[in-house]
Order: C-alpha cells, then sequence, then structure tokens
C-alpha cells in the first residue's frame, strides 16, 4: 500500500481505529476495577475522565485553524485556538500525571487497589490520548 492510498483512505478508516483505542483504554480500566480485591476510590476514576475531556477539547480545534493561513473575520482570534489547544494538552498531561501517580502510589502501599489498577490507569490514559490524537488526524469539517 502507498502513501496516497493511505491518506485517502485514512479519512475513512481513522475514526474506526480512534475508536478501537478509545475502546481498549477504557477497557483496560474497567477489567482492573472488577477485578480488584479492594474498593478503587472514585479519585483513581479522574485522570481517566479528564483524559477522554482532554481529548474532546482537542477535538474541538480544526486543524486548519491553527496553520499561518488561518483567517477570522475576528480580530486576533487565532491565538485563542493556540490557547484552547494548549489548555487541552496541560489538561491531558495533567491527567497522565495523576494516573502515573496512582501507580505509584498502589504499588507502594499495601492497603489499597493493587498495582494492577494503577497500571490500568496509565494505560487508558496513553489510550484515550492516542486515540484523540488519531481522530484529530483523520477529521475533516468536509
Amino acid at each position: 500500500m502507498d502513501s496516497n492510498n493511505f491518506l485517502a483512505a485514512w479519512p475513512v478508516v481513522g475514526p474506526g481505529v480512534a475508536g478501537a483505542v478509545f475502546g481498549a483504554g477504557w477497557w483496560f480500566w474497567v477489567d482492573a476495577v472488577v477485578c480488584s480485591a479492594a474498593a478503587v476510590p472514585f479519585l483513581h476514576y479522574l485522570p481517566g475522565f479528564f483524559a477522554s475531556f482532554a481529548a474532546l477539547m482537542f477535538n474541538c480545534v480544526n486543524r486548519e485553524d491553527i496553520g499561518d493561513g488561518y483567517y477570522s473575520p475576528y480580530d486576533d482570534s487565532e491565538w485563542r485556538v493556540k490557547l484552547w489547544l494548549f489548555i487541552s494538552y496541560v489538561v491531558s498531561f495533567v491527567s497522565l500525571a495523576g494516573a502515573v501517580g496512582f501507580l505509584v502510589q498502589d504499588a507502594l502501599t499495601d492497603t489499597g487497589p493493587s498495582a494492577w489498577t494503577g497500571t490500568a490507569g496509565v494505560l487508558q490514559c496513553v489510550f484515550v490520548l492516542v486515540s484523540g490524537l488519531i481522530y484529530w488526524t483523520c477529521h475533516s469539517e468536509d
């Protein structure tokens, strides 16, 4: 398959791939919560929720809106788009950092959930954010 065929098929195949990766991320988390011997506190759920919200945030921006040829009839609205993307990436990295923090906490203590719950939280955040980026690269307004 050459690159021209891949680029032509990506807008058709990409959303399905993104959905599969998103579902795999949440599947890791649900599996860890269901199989956990200890009760999983609500705080452990938050990184996945915020990662999903961050993926939604950066998918609200079109790729064409960030380029140099962007024109808006309103004044300087390009900085607003870039600020929105910056905030969405901050939310995504904070959610990933929170998941890593819970992984370290779960690995070091014996009283809470197992280390698998922390590992699944990190995998969930990574997969959800990757799926958001996959979808961002393949969707267009057409």
